[in-house]
């Protein structure tokens, strides 16, 4: 067929590599991933890492590995070229970090590249790429080893620049990367600055906690329970958190296989059912594993990103991270015994209201009262003038007519009799719902209730926390936290908010800071304030198995029927739901 009629064309080497790049380099921090990899199989034991503008402007990665030859190094520009497989024999079996050689050509093709290398001390080659075309190497003096430069990343190629998230959580997103290298491979020294500015240094000296301890910190390392076990062919090794410590996300949970980092649900799934019954619903515990199997048990191959890998015996590999956590949690002395949990089912029952036994059913509730009259607030007026009520200042004032609280059921929803029959509430929603709209000033411009603490408290963050933190300072001291720069990733907490009564205010804090990390780089999304405005009364709001008097559940029923929506929380989850009175007929044959 004549050239000019041809539908099907060879692409051109520059073009086929933007395609690969697509699939390998969608953000600077799968750039920085393959960067590190490449210095981690060449043998490095010192690798630097320098940002500018989260990634955009600069990539810097410097290491003292075994470097390259000249020729070498143009050979490793080439797309598929590898050092580290010679055939598709060696796939099964792959024993490097990197083996497709797409990273430093698919790199190149979307930025501008220079790669400064050599195999001893005293003279590197320098290589720069520009476009398609690799320039004449350069002469340069330098020390053994490699540095890839990657400047101006997306620069032509507008439409992916476009598509990059916040300042914010491009930079999370590259400390998450740096951060699950560093713990897989604790005997090499990682360093991080962005914008001239240390952000992350470990040692190098091989000790898996004092790595935890520098990239999450020294508080969260000191809580973690030593996992070592060899089970099914498999080493599980690492450092879990005991039931108590938890985090309101998946982002402490770092798990490596033969020091690749990755990503897998099977074994979040060994995780989950390893702490069942132990934590609290919605609740994540601190988990760093690694594990060790032979290389052919296990294809790496699944995709571009090398982050999915999948175990010969899938199931062996999720018994193995189950019984290896369930293992140390029992060694360590944190799996409760069946007596200490009956002995503390014990005690929230005489802490509770008295149940009544009905035939071997047990039901805890308060007894209703013979007159309760709730009290509104500024009006003089009390429930039992339903007529009264103004609807512009309780929208939903059907939920007072003839209110009466009947008690809490489960430690969660509060159930009422009201004119319209029985009401159930469920009192962690409708508390969110309420605090939801004192923040965003649907109740107007009343200012957050502080309550000054006697002795200010430490919060202690993590790199990428407090990077994300010092963005977004003032929205959360608008929610009604003091905080004050105390050097490093500490803040000193001199105020909370009122509406966390007795609660841990550090707690809450970090959870509220976990929550927005992990939208910004797990879903990529900058936090808004109105996020911010969620998550904190989602954290400052009673919880399921809370127990309430009654003076309580009567203020959190008028504070309810006060707000603009009482049957729905922020997030989208029903608060009340109703029993009508021919209903309840109906169902007893009644009607």
């Amino acid at each position: 067929m004549p050239a000019a009629l041809a539908k099907v064309v060879l692409l051109d080497a520059h073009t086929v590599n933007q395609i690969a790049a697509g699939e390998v380099v969608e953000r600077p921090a799968a750039a920085l991933k393959e960067l590190l990899e490449n210095a981690i199989d060449a043998g490095a034991r010192r690798i630097e890492v320098e940002l500018r503008d989260s990634g955009r402007t600069l990539i810097r990665v410097s290491d003292d590995g075994e470097g390259m030859s000249l020729e070498d190094a143009r050979s490793a520009l080439q797309r598929h070229a590898t050092s580290k497989i010679r055939s598709a024999e060696d796939l099964r079996a792959v024993r490097t970090l990197g083996f497709r050689g797409e990273a430093l050509p698919s790199i190149a093709s979307v930025s501008r590249l220079t790669l400064s290398t050599g195999t001893s001390d005293g003279l590197r080659s320098v290589l720069r790429v520009e476009g398609s075309s690799v320039l004449e190497p350069e002469a340069a003096s330098g020390p053994r080893g490699a540095e890839v430069r990657v400047e101006d990343l997306f620069y032509n190629t507008p439409a992916r620049l476009k598509f990059l998230k916040s300042d914010t959580t491009e930079l999370g997103a590259c400390f998450e990367a740096l951060s699950r290298t560093a713990l897989a491979y604790p005997e090499i020294a990682f360093t991080l600055t962005h914008n001239g500015q240390a952000a992350l240094s470990t040692t190098g000296s091989g000790d898996l906690l004092e790595a935890i301890a520098s990239v999450w910190s020294r508080d969260i390392a000191r809580t973690l329970a030593e996992v070592s076990a060899e089970i099914a062919g498999m080493r599980v090794f690492g450092f879990v958190s005991p039931p108590h410590v938890t985090r309101p996300t998946r982002a402490y949970q770092f798990l490596w296989v033969n020091g690749r980092p990755i990503r897998s649900r099977a074994l979040t799934a060994a995780i989950d059912q390893a702490y069942r019954d132990l934590t609290p619903e919605k609740r994540y515990p601190v988990v760093a594993l690694g594990i060790e199997i032979d290389p052919e048990r296990l294809d790496v191959n699944v995709s571009p990103t090398k982050s999915e890998v999948k175990f010969q015996q899938e199931g062996a590999a999720f018994d193995a991270v189950r019984l290896a956590i369930k293992g140390a949690l029992a060694e360590h002395g944190m799996m409760p015994s069946v007596e200490a949990v009956l002995r503390a089912n014990e005690a929230l029952a005489a802490a509770s209201w008295p149940a009544v036994d009905l035939g071997g059913l047990s039901f805890r509730a308060q007894s209703p009262l013979s007159d309760m009259r709730v009290p509104l607030e500024g009006s003089g007026l009390t429930t039992d003038a339903p007529a009264a009520l103004s609807t512009s200042r309780y929208p939903f004032a059907e939920l007072l007519e003839g209110l009466r609280v009947l008690g809490q059921a489960m430690a969660t929803f509060i159930v009422a009799e009201t004119a319209r029959g029985i009401v159930i509430i469920d009192q962690h929603v409708a508390h969110e719902r309420i605090l939801y709209e004192y923040l965003c000033g649907l109740r107007g411009p009343t200012a957050i209730e502080k309550q000054a603490l006697l002795t200010p408290l430490t919060l202690e963050l993590d790199r990428r926390a407090a990077v994300l933190l010092r963005e977004r300072l003032g929205e959360i001291e608008a929610v009604g936290f003091d905080l004050e720069p105390f050097g490093g990733e500490s803040y000193l907490v001199r105020a909370a908010p009122a509406a966390l009564g007795g609660k841990d205010p550090i707690r809450a804090l970090r959870d509220l800071v976990d929550e927005l990390v992990d939208s910004a780089v797990t879903r990529r999304l900058a936090p808004t304030r109105e996020q911010i405005w969620i998550t904190a009364s989602c954290k400052m709001a009673v919880k399921a198995g809370d127990s309430l008097g009654l003076a309580e559940m009567e203020r959190l029923i008028v504070d309810l029927a006060s707000t603009e929506n009482p049957y729905m929380c922020p997030h989208g989850r029903p608060i009340t739901l109703t029993l009508g009175r021919d209903e309840l007929m109906r169902k007893f044959k009644r009607a």
